[in-house]
């Protein structure tokens, strides 16, 4: 399980560091792609492969489904760790997720995410403000 938040900064050559107690359950090639809200998600290979599996199940027919599967898909990358624990982003997802050069990575329970700094606090902020009635609304989901 991931969770926690550490801040680290992108370096200019777009590396950048993977906390050591997430690196351990990642393994040392993990996969990096497109996430919602404006964050990047990272995924173990074997959890990457259960995604694509279902991915792949989205009927072809609808436009939506081709929208979504390209996009995440097409942003992709495989990343391997280097000897500090950093791994290369490429430039088109640090475009994707506004990353500058301070990032928060948090643990979001079956993977981690990046986050640019500004991006994370603005949505710790919305998310502070709803999260009672969020919660009430998930009730059926969580005990």
């Amino acid at each position: 399980m991931f969770m926690g938040q550490y801040h680290h900064n992108l370096d200019n050559k777009g590396r950048i560091i993977i906390p050591a107690k997430f690196r351990d359950e990642l393994g040392s090639i993990i996969v990096v792609t497109r996430g919602l809200d404006g964050c990047l998600s990272v995924y173990t290979v074997s959890q990457w492969q259960t995604i694509y599996e279902q991915l792949i199940k989205l009927p072809n027919t609808k436009r939506e489904s081709r929208m979504y599967l390209r996009t995440f898909m097409a942003n992709a990358a495989e990343c391997e760790f280097d000897n500090q624990g950093r791994i290369l982003l490429p430039p088109s997802l640090i475009k994707t997720a506004d990353l500058s050069k301070e990032c928060i990575v948090i643990g979001a329970g079956d993977h981690v995410e990046i986050w640019a700094k500004d991006s994370w606090e603005n949505f710790q902020d919305v998310a502070d403000d709803s999260l009672e009635t969020i919660a009430e609304s998930l009730t059926e989901f969580i005990r």
